[in-house]
């Protein structure tokens, strides 16, 4: 679990318990002591590359930098992480273990994928306590039910398992979501659907980016998406996977700094040539245009280009795209209007995500990050900007505002 505070807060307190001083996390990291003491004094908000490389070189999870603590406030409705570690972590899947309390009639397949069909809404809605409460026993009810119709319900149980490995990465426990992604791999392949097992295997290269392992991301993505790269007839839907997967390995290319227009050249002529925006699986965003203008906006955002962003962001419309893709999107807006010194527009937009899906709101770094450069470029704060800065942690914003004792 990450600490709490800034992420010079947190940078300062994991070099020290390393008994590092800045010259020395700096030569094993390769970034640069003045690098170091601007992120520790907050007055330099890093690239994911330089995080990266501070983090490999304290030896912890990037997560533990960027912090991602549960914040899911969802007691209430059942919601557990512990619950949903071990449905992923059941000793039942050891060999020769039978599944222990999973007795009864499975559950009918149209059945099992309306539950399949709820809980991907969960997801995009941004409702991650409900869908922490619903996974453990939907997973459950899937692995049961392959039992006796393991073709048609593998797929539904991969699909569930892909669900799992998002949760997961938005709450930073990037080790669990990696275990979800093998887990909906392997069962893609029992379904004998090739599209579905190359998705998946794109939701894995997601989770080496959030892992900071970008080279590994980009060469897992794109490899798959050439093993499948679809043919002058092949259906919308196949190309829509090809194309997804091209925008998985843009974003760690972005990350890294390189040129990632080719890229977008190749999605954007499937996008054109599919016509309408194609959503392939329960738990994945639609392919279409606007996601493809949304990449670009992302990786331009990624590589402090804003002017660029901000044109690819105008290409869009709040309808083209649904539920926390859309809030993902209006975090890059705010990051373009953040670096091109807009800072009420930045605020403007980050209100605007942060009503679109509150919880989801709280999980982002991104957010947290922003926060803290608006923060830095104003004198005072204003009441929109206290707002969201309270919204993410009450006393998170501390250098601004005295702790509490």
């Amino acid at each position: 679990m990450a600490d709490a505070g800034t992420l010079g807060d947190r940078l300062r307190r994991k070099r020290r318990e390393s008994s590092l001083t800045q010259e020395e996390l700096a030569s094993i990291s390769g970034v640069s002591q003045v690098m170091v003491a601007k992120i520790e004094q907050g007055r330099r908000q890093p690239r994911l590359t330089v995080l990266t490389r501070l983090a490999n070189a304290l030896d912890i999870p990037l997560s533990e930098l960027v912090d991602k603590r549960p914040r899911l406030d969802g007691h209430r409705e059942g919601a557990s992480i512990l619950a949903v570690r071990d449905a992923l972590l059941s000793p039942s899947f050891l060999p020769g273990i039978d599944l222990a309390g999973d007795d009864g009639e499975p559950t009918p397949l149209p059945q099992l994928r309306d539950a399949v069909t709820e809980a991907a809404h969960c997801y995009w809605a941004g409702q991650f306590a409900r869908l922490a409460a619903i996974l453990p026993p939907l997973i459950g009810e899937a692995r049961l039910t392959c039992q006796s119709a393991s073709v048609p319900a593998n797929s539904l149980l991969a699909q569930t398992y892909d669900l799992a490995a998002a949760l997961m990465v938005h709450i930073g426990k990037e080790d669990l979501a990696a275990l979800g992604a093998e887990r909906a791999i392997t069962a893609a392949m029992a379904s004998d659907d090739e599209l579905l097992h190359a998705t998946l295997q794109g939701t894995y290269a997601w989770v080496l980016l959030h892992q900071g392992r970008l080279a590994e991301s980009e060469h897992l993505a794109i490899t798959v998406a050439d093993g499948i790269e679809p043919s002058f007839s092949a259906p919308t839907k196949h190309v829509a996977v090809w194309g997804h997967l091209l925008m998985t390995a843009l974003a760690p290319a972005a990350a890294a700094g390189r040129d990632v227009t080719q890229y977008i050249a190749l999605a954007s002529a499937g996008a054109e040539r599919i016509g309408r925006p194609t959503k392939t699986y329960l738990g994945q965003s639609e392919f279409g245009r606007a996601s493809v203008a949304m990449q670009a906006c992302h990786a331009y955002a990624v590589t402090r280009e804003p002017a660029k962003a901000l044109t690819a962001a105008r290409k869009l419309s709040p309808e083209s795209l649904v539920g926390i893709s859309y809030g993902r999107h209006l975090l890059d807006v705010a990051q373009a209007h953040t670096d091109a010194r807009h800072p009420k527009a930045a605020t403007a937009v980050l209100a605007q995500a942060r009503a679109l899906a509150p919880v989801w709101f709280r999980h982002q770094g991104i957010a947290r990050s922003l926060i803290t450069d608006l923060c830095e470029q104003q004198k005072r704060l204003s009441p929109a900007l206290r707002e969201l800065a309270a919204s993410v942690d009450p006393y998170w914003y501390a250098p601004y505002h005295r702790r509490p004792k």
